[in-house]
């Protein structure tokens, strides 16, 4: 039986239908190409106003929910809540648009003394020192830990 076309006229074809599902895949039908989302918490401002001086933890929880962090420092306490507002497109690259962090502070009676919100324009860039202080023996090999054992 005769074949209507050779197999070798049939690999261009097919690098074209490959090219052409890859380059459909990259294009959204409707979908934008950069989504708007949030981190965290979502602080309303009906939710901050709640919070009065004087109120208890338990009311605070209630009202927002469980701390994201918490510290405490002497007799006084605080809860951290952050809100994060980021952009990020198709290809994974994530933009911080804005950050909120509101700090609920308590005194030794677990009452609300005191509440701050921050933005990311109040935030200092902290560098993280990679240099490290070597543990003993660590920078040893194996064969230096035998020799200096006798």
């Amino acid at each position: 039986m005769p074949v209507p076309f050779a197999l070798g006229s049939m690999k261009p074809f097919a690098a074209a239908a490959v090219i052409a599902v890859a380059l459909a895949g990259c294009t959204g039908s409707s979908t934008a190409l950069v989504k708007n989302r949030t981190q965290g918490y979502e602080i309303s401002d009906s939710a901050m106003a709640q919070i009065r001086v004087g109120q208890s933890k338990e009311l605070v929880t209630l009202v927002l929910g469980s701390p994201q962090t918490t510290n405490t420092f002497g007799d006084q306490s605080a809860f951290y809540y952050v809100e994060t507002k980021v952009q990020q497109t198709n290809f994974g690259l994530t933009t911080i648009k804005s950050r909120t962090v509101l700090v609920v502070y308590f005194d030794k009676n677990n009452k609300v003394v005191d509440k701050a919100v921050y933005s990311l324009e109040d935030g200092k860039t902290v560098t993280i020192e990679s240099r490290r202080t070597p543990s003993f023996g660590e920078d040893r090999s194996f064969v230096d830990s035998i020799l200096n054992s006798f």
